[in-house]
């Protein structure tokens, strides 16, 4: 199947979606799609799921079983987000943990247009390792590179959560036209630590995404769950999760913003025009130096 073209409208709506997570993927699939069917039925055209939304995050711990939860890509999940996409004509972007071989495994987005069809997928391209984020373990760091699609509503670009703190990332997604950058995230506080350092994590989280929306003049979008989890077999003090998924203008300002401990379906619209009249008067793209810019490619200019 080919992308349709894409539609006359300047202003559609997006749908994110901010939700807790059970022990049971097959009760967190059922729920995600009740979610999706309500956002679409509220209007939104192009809707975004949280980071791995099917399981509780399972990397707090390195353990083998949880290789188990992957599924393979397109399989039987993007089929049941292929056929809600034609459905309901929406363009979604579903998160998922894909089983590319044995042993090679990916934090994965696929992204499905209007019509239903599978247009590609992108895997996380920067992989954490720190307490409770045992990213490394399970993930090989993408292959694809930074991409962007042409959707039925638009061009998109989608990054996955770690990625969210790099400005190249960024930069290189919306270089190839995306006018909104979406990040599915699973990210919260070690509870012990959210009293004297958590105003601070969350405020950097939300002002370096928001940071690039301005410095490449696009919409950011970004989906993240909500609630303490405590792994059973894990223990310990678990994640609280921050929620606080948010949609950002092409200036930085914050369109809309949800809660912190409740789940959402956030509907936000947002106007393509206002992309190409910020990047004209704001032409961060057609000043960058790009030839002095070679030492980027370096772990660290001496």
């Amino acid at each position: 199947m080919t992308a349709m073209k894409r539609s006359p409208a300047s202003v559609i709506k997006l749908g994110l979606l901010q939700t807790s997570v059970s022990a049971n993927p097959a009760a967190n699939l059922k729920k995600t799609v009740a979610l999706i069917e309500r956002a679409a039925r509220a209007g939104a055209k192009i809707i975004c799921t949280q980071e791995l939304f099917r399981t509780q995050y399972f990397c707090q711990s390195e353990d083998h079983a949880n290789f188990k939860l992957a599924e393979k890509i397109p399989g039987p999940g993007t089929d049941i987000f292929c056929k809600l996409a034609k459905k309901h004509q929406v363009v979604i972007i579903a998160s998922l943990f894909e089983k590319r071989a044995s042993g090679v495994y990916h934090n994965t987005a696929a992204v499905i247009d209007a019509d239903g069809s599978l247009l590609g997928i992108y895997r996380k391209m920067h992989i954490p390792d720190d307490p409770l984020y045992y990213e490394k373990f399970y993930f090989t760091p993408g292959d694809l590179g930074f991409k962007a699609w042409s959707t039925r509503y638009g061009k998109i670009g989608v990054l996955i959560c770690w990625d969210q703190w790099y400005p190249e990332a960024a930069r290189l997604t919306a270089m190839q036209g995306a006018e909104i950058l979406f990040y599915p995230t699973a990210i919260g506080w070690h509870p012990g630590e959210k009293k004297a350092y958590g105003v601070k994590q969350h405020g950097a989280w939300e002002t370096i995404q928001r940071a690039h929306a301005v410095a490449n003049g696009c919409y950011v979008a970004v989906a993240n769950r909500i609630g303490h989890e405590i792994l059973d077999g894990v223990g310990g003090p678990g994640i609280e999760f921050w929620g606080q998924s948010f949609v950002a203008g092409p200036s930085g300002e914050l369109i809309a913003k949800a809660g912190s401990s409740k789940e959402a379906v956030l509907i936000v619209p947002v106007d393509f025009a206002s992309v190409d009249t910020t990047r004209t008067h704001w032409p961060f793209l057609r000043d960058r130096r790009i030839d002095a810019y070679g030492n980027l490619m370096k772990r660290l200019v001496d």
